[in-house]
């Protein structure tokens, strides 16, 4: 049973959120990304946790650890519930209220989003999801959050469905629907109401980024050292703009299919301070595109492909007194974990990049080892002969 709550800011300090991105794990889960999260929990003692899609690898919850692969509903329900545990009961351990939206990833298998909502409904620190609305995704809502005596809304979070088409298809992104960028201007319409015809300052989080996104990518060499490792569908070498976004990209991004005013929108209303997006796993930057501020954030999977210096999370850091102007930074793995033999042995053995080395590693060992056992048996076998 959920906990009934309301988000306040804290009393003498600011709200910490921290937004955690593309874990796209599975049921048989890699122990380096929960023990980064768990530290990230620890170090970092966020008021609130966001999950913003692809919380799960659910396109793979057919399969056992042999690959072999099944279309038993139940089975995939039950593994998918394993995952969920997985990602899910280190936040509920230590009391932390969290929230969610779906990635493509989530929705790549025959269970629904709503089936899967009643899943994270069972986490008693869990809440959203709450929209009453028949039109919209479950995952589209907002979560308001009030101030320190718990009596007016100061804050607000927009939590956009972006994600597959949710058919059994799996047949691809989706986009921000019409439906959801008018709930959104109603709803933004009636917090102003609220808020004495003042727009409330907002955070926006969907899983995959606007199109828009794109027009940071600037043509370039082929060996230009900026140039992104995963290209577009042109194969043609790109980078981020570093004049007009601060941080870094490795590879072109992957924008909604469509998009329906989504921005002009953002913008009519005043309210968002920023447009928060995950999905492109090694990007890590934030800009300002014609007057909104968007912010990407690089995922936390060790499953899914990724780099050295983006796994880990992302804080937004909250003034109560100055809501509109926040802080936000990204933790890494190697920030959290350090950079001890036994964290870089452990990221070596769990991040999906190294498959090849460590197959070239082991390999290698593995003839060693058999070269030497068999030079030990001839000489063995040659005194023998003596």
């Amino acid at each position: 049973m959920q906990v009934e709550r309301k988000i306040c800011f804290p009393k003498g300090r600011k709200l910490r959120i921290m937004q955690v991105s593309d874990v796209q794990d599975m049921h048989f889960v890699r122990r380096a990304m929960v023990e980064m999260l768990e530290c990230a929990y620890d170090a970092l003692r966020p008021d609130l946790i966001v999950l913003t899609g692809d919380n799960i690898h659910g396109n793979h919850l057919d399969e056992n650890r042999l690959g072999m692969k099944t279309d038993d509903f139940s089975v995939i329900l039950r593994n998918m519930t394993s995952a969920l545990y997985h990602v899910l009961a280190p936040i509920e351990k230590r009391g932390i209220p969290f929230c969610m939206i779906f990635g493509n990833h989530d929705d790549l298998n025959p269970v629904t989003k709503q089936e899967q909502a009643d899943l994270y409904k069972d986490y008693p620190h869990f809440f959203g999801l709450n929209s009453d609305e028949p039109q919209l995704d479950c995952d589209t809502y907002n979560v308001p959050i009030y101030g320190s005596d718990g009596e007016k809304i100061v804050f607000n979070l927009w939590m956009l469905d972006s994600a597959g088409k949710d058919d059994g298809t799996g047949s691809g992104f989706e986009y921000v629907k019409p439906e959801a960028i008018e709930w959104y201007r109603r709803r933004s319409d009636a917090l102003r109401a609220q808020n004495g015809g003042e727009p409330v300052p907002s955070l926006m989080f969907q899983h995959v980024p606007v199109p828009q996104i794109t027009e940071l990518f600037i043509p370039c060499g082929e060996d230009d050292p900026n140039a992104v490792k995963w290209r577009g569908a042109d194969g043609l070498p790109y980078k981020l703009d570093q004049e007009r976004a601060d941080g870094y990209a490795d590879e072109y991004p992957d924008v909604c299919d469509a998009d329906f005013g989504q921005l002009d929108a953002i913008r009519a209303q005043g309210d968002v301070c920023a447009l928060v997006f995950g999905h492109d796993h090694a990007n890590n930057f934030t800009c300002n595109l014609d007057g909104v501020h968007m912010i990407q954030t690089p995922g936390a999977s060790f499953r899914s492909y990724g780099t050295a210096r983006a796994r880990g999370v992302r804080m937004f850091e909250i003034d109560e007194n100055d809501p509109w102007h926040f802080e936000t930074y990204t933790v890494s793995y190697y920030d959290l974990m350090g950079k001890s033999l036994r964290s870089r042995f452990s990221f070596f053995m769990s991040a999906d990049e190294y498959d090849y080395k460590r197959a070239v590693t082991f390999g290698a060992a593995a003839a060693a080892a058999l070269l030497g056992g068999a030079a030990i048996t001839v000489k063995h076998l040659i005194r023998r002969k003596r």
